[in-house]
């Protein structure tokens, strides 16, 4: 058999190289995208799907309640981030530095928790950023919604707690966030579909550990988002 010349080993072991590479990539994304909640890796996933499934059915379903009264400003948000169970660098954090921190890689943290620098990927979209201006930090369930929901019959401690709980809150691009605003599965879903089955169970989960109605259109939109789960 003939040998194989250097310059067909050299582009074999580049061709190589390059596959590992592209496996690692698909594994970080994978992590990123169904891993639980770390620092550094926010992930959305909820409950898992069959229980997602369950708990979905037990929701009370009503139609969307009245919008008369609702502010953003009832909803006190970006409070003392200790205060809120978020792991923080300074006591000076407020829940916006913490939660990028959390949903961050290599954030660098200046004088007063000014979050400076780092890459966030925005499950969303897929995409990634490294100028901290271009995230915001999104109300899975948003706060309208919330209100809409059962949260206008809740206290102000309540509504700021709910504000600035960790597992409501997750960093994205501010267009997708902007473009989401107060819209539920029924109407807005993330570009993003291989998210669908964990935005899902997210939502599912706060929507029962807060109390929180769904409308019939949005149980309908969850469900499809579920049957997108594998083995779902």
């Amino acid at each position: 058999m003939r040998p194989m010349s250097r310059g067909r080993r050299r582009r074999r072991g580049a061709s190589g190289l390059a596959s590992l590479l592209l496996i690692l990539a698909i594994v970080a994304l994978w992590a990123y995208f169904s891993g639980p909640t770390t620092q550094g890796d926010a992930g959305i996933r909820g409950d898992d799907p069959g229980t997602a499934r369950t708990t979905l059915e037990e929701l009370s379903v009503s139609a969307p309640g009245s919008m008369a009264g609702y502010s953003r400003e009832k909803f006190e948000h970006w409070s003392d981030a200790e205060e809120f169970g978020w792991e923080a660098p300074d006591d000076s954090c407020d829940v916006r530095d913490a939660a990028l921190i959390r949903d961050g890689e290599d954030v660098v943290v200046g004088e007063g928790c000014k979050v400076e620098s780092g890459t966030w990927l925005d499950p969303y979209t897929t995409n990634a950023y490294t100028d901290p201006q271009d995230i915001d930090i999104d109300h899975v369930v948003p706060l309208a919604n919330a209100w809409r929901s059962g949260a206008s019959s809740w206290d102000a401690d309540e509504r700021e707690a709910y504000a600035n709980a960790p597992d409501v809150l997750l960093s994205v691009e501010d267009d997708a966030n902007q473009e989401k605003g107060d819209k539920g599965p029924e109407v807005w879903k993330p570009p993003n579909e291989a998210i669908w089955c964990d935005y899902a169970t997210r939502w599912i989960s706060i929507k029962s550990e807060y109390g929180l109605s769904v409308n019939p259109q949005e149980k309908d939109a969850l469900t499809e988002m579920l049957d997108t789960c594998g083995g779902g």
